[in-house]
């Protein structure tokens, strides 16, 4: 038995060049996150244990320097990291100024993790500016809420920022789109005032969920206006219905906003089994997402993002990673160290569950119309990037 959506094998995956950032000091450090302890290593063995890597270039990624890493964040910021990153000190009083903490918790070398995600989307990114692949891969990046001064989410470094500002280098016009569970807050901060970036985020948007922004009237501010375009949806929503809504908001966003390269945050929160209890999504559903942007055929950074069943986050990253090679995987979990966590079934399947989707078709519809709007307003008052 094959697993695979409905995207063809066809030539454009075939002919992609596909780069791998990786390497076994990289994903150590990964896995030192006490968020989602050994996931790296969970993604990356499954990945390999499909056969996967030999049809990729596999990147070393480079540590981000504090020089590289200041192109976003604050210098004071990043020295404070640094200090108390060399003891783990969680009882230094600035801390709860830089949102260090409770959701964002000290330990010991964070600091080094910090600078081997930031330095490793740079490697992808990178990699993209000097031709070398068409489209380049961190599952371990995407931790798109840290602000410039400020940890939160579970996120230290923004390096989907980060990875941005690179391509910015050479392309005047960057898409990042965004389909983790929650807000991509952090991103669409650092970009708020500007045209050369637009940022499109589909994610829950309910009172008290995590980051509380991203509302439908968020489009952006100063020169940014209308850069910005925010899908909030509810609970319980399937494959079909999300796929619908992202076409039809990503026709007209490229339409307007022609873009040159793409960031994709690609965070498996949304999957059904995520102890989240959000969306009832199965990588299917995303993996049609991710095909209908890299068939622009644009340079390309993907990213991981959140996550939080471990082997349903392994899966997902796994099986998108098949749709970008074209490759068509054996739906039964190959043997190999990680094996046990996917019982019961050892099935790359996710199944949706029972769930109820919260959302009203009537409502969605008057979303899509309502950015539509805004889009082609922006064109009809003539907004140029």
């Amino acid at each position: 038995m094959s697993f695979r959506g409905d995207s063809d094998d066809d030539d454009s995956c075939c002919k992609r060049r596909v780069a791998y950032v990786y390497s076994p000091e990289y994903i150590q450090t990964c896995d030192t996150l006490s968020k989602v302890p050994n996931r790296a290593s969970m993604v990356h063995s499954l990945i390999e244990a499909y056969g996967l890597l030999q049809h990729m270039s596999i990147v070393k990624p480079h540590v981000a320097t504090i020089e590289e890493m200041a192109k976003f964040h604050t210098d004071s910021y990043l020295e404070h990291l640094h200090k108390i990153s060399q003891d783990g000190d969680n009882d230094d009083p600035q801390s709860a100024d830089y949102g260090l903490g409770y959701d964002c918790p000290v330990v010991e070398g964070i600091f080094d993790y910090a600078a081997g995600v930031g330095g490793a989307t740079l490697t992808a990114a990178q990699t993209l500016l000097d031709q070398k692949c068409d489209v380049a891969i961190n599952w371990a990046g995407g931790w798109h809420h840290a602000k410039k001064d400020e940890a939160s989410g579970f996120c230290y470094v923004n390096d989907a920022v980060l990875g941005i500002l690179r391509l910015r280098e050479k392309y005047e016009r960057v898409l990042y789109v965004d389909v983790d569970l929650h807000h991509g807050d952090g991103v669409e901060d650092a970009f708020s005032f500007t045209s050369k970036v637009m940022t499109v985020s589909l994610h829950k948007f309910s009172p008290g969920f995590f980051p509380g922004t991203g509302d439908l009237c968020d489009t952006g501010l100063g020169k940014g206006r209308w850069y910005a375009v925010n899908v909030p949806l509810e609970d319980g929503i399937k494959d079909d219905r999300y796929y619908q809504v992202f076409t039809s908001v990503l026709q007209e966003v490229r339409a307007q906003f022609n873009p040159e390269a793409i960031v994709m945050q690609l965070g498996a929160d949304t999957m059904a089994g995520d102890p989240m209890c959000s969306f009832n999504m199965t990588p299917v559903g995303v993996g049609k997402c991710l095909q209908y942007v890299l068939q622009w055929q644009l340079p390309t950074l993907l990213l991981g993002g959140g996550g939080y069943n471990l082997a349903n986050t392994a899966r997902c990253w796994t099986y998108l990673t098949a749709e970008v090679l074209g490759k068509t995987l054996s739906s039964e979990i190959p043997d190999h160290e990680f094996f046990t966590e996917y019982g019961p079934d050892y099935s790359l399947e996710i199944s949706p569950s029972c769930r109820p989707d919260r959302n009203d078709t009537k409502h969605l519809d008057q979303v899509i119309s309502t950015i539509k709007g805004v889009l082609i307003i922006r064109r009809l008052r003539g907004v140029k990037v």
